[in-house]
């Protein structure tokens, strides 16, 4: 009989996956409460605000429209980030949508032949955001009480996204894109943009809920607040926002939640905007199922978010400090 060799990484993945399980068969409570939450998540705030935009950014894709925002956007996308208009406008999306919509835009773009991969995989790094409704409805009124602050860090969001993309500008002019086809009929692109939007918010809200049981069962299991205890001791920080740090490296929703309650103060600030510029671990597992199906690398979006996060936690401690003054 022959012998298997798999990969430490194959094995680790095994043995995570058996912990779960687990976990899963002695928590079966947590697990439940956890799952709930997720779900609960999808239903208020994932569906309403991603379905719409995914499906409008599909069919305005397969209608060739940025192929028509190109010429205008061309310009100015290419000095600053040595893109093409047409990649321009996947950053448009990203902004607006929220994650993973950027991501999917240039996964759409590319199997479309409207992005070089070369292009496609720089604008990876910097096109995959957050989008309004979360900064300014979540964050800013929902954990600081005040809209101004969303206003601010989705503004300083914006902004770490545009110089990510400066910093990941190709040192030689972008390569033209690649011949895009004739657009199909609107009623075929219809249907084909509803079917692929609903499949991707259907993943989008699969990894939320299984990143909010993982963190669920970590909880239950004290591993959080014992990593908090030990963080918080060593950085002299407060335990609550080391916790809230801690679950939203897993997923984003759940960490930022985390944060109500607690004080507001810049540094309660900054931790927000570098947890929405890093997107937590789900986002990056959402957009590698929205990348699965073609050649592009991750490997540049991961570079992206981590730069993304420590940018908007430095410029938004700068602005904390006036949004929430000391005493």
């Amino acid at each position: 009989m022959k012998k298997l060799n798999y990969p430490p990484i194959h094995l680790a993945a095994v043995a995570a996956a058996f912990g779960a399980m687990v976990c899963l068969i002695f928590a079966p409570a947590e697990a439940i409460e956890s799952a709930r939450y997720g779900l609960s998540l999808c239903a208020e705030l994932i569906v309403p605000s991603l379905l719409p935009f995914f499906a409008a950014s599909a069919l305005l894709v397969r209608l060739q429209v940025p192929a028509l925002l190109g010429a205008l956007l061309a310009p100015l996308a290419g000095k600053l980030w040595g893109v093409s208009g047409a990649g321009a406008s996947a950053f448009l999306s990203g902004i607006c949508g929220g994650y993973p919509l950027g991501a999917q835009t240039v996964a759409e773009m590319y199997e479309n032949r409207q992005l070089s991969k070369p292009e496609a995989e720089r604008l990876l790094a910097f096109c995959n955001n957050s989008g309004p409704s979360f900064c300014i409805g979540v964050i800013g009124s929902g954990v600081f009480g005040n809209y101004r602050a969303g206003i601010a860090l989705y503004a300083i969001h914006i902004l770490s996204a545009a110089l990510v993309g400066v910093l990941f500008r190709a040192k030689t002019a972008s390569a033209p894109p690649l011949q895009a086809e004739q657009p199909p009929p609107f009623s075929a692109a219809f249907v084909v943009a509803i079917r692929q939007s609903v499949s991707a918010v259907l993943s989008v809200c699969g990894f939320v809920v299984c990143f909010c049981v993982l963190a669920g069962l970590m909880e239950s299991l004290g591993v959080f607040g014992a990593a908090a205890e030990m963080i918080s001791g060593l950085f002299h920080a407060d335990k609550s926002s080391v916790h809230a740090f801690l679950t939203g490296l897993l997923e984003l929703g759940s960490g930022i939640g985390r944060l109500r309650g607690l004080p507001p103060s810049a540094a309660l600030f900054s931790l927000a905007a570098f947890l929405t510029g890093w997107g937590g671990l789900s986002v990056q597992f959402q957009t590698s199922a929205v990348l699965s199906e073609t050649e592009l690398s991750l490997r540049r979006h991961l570079i992206g978010r981590v730069l993304s996060g420590v940018i908007s936690a430095l410029l938004a401690l700068l602005i904390g400090k006036k949004l929430f003054p000391p005493g």
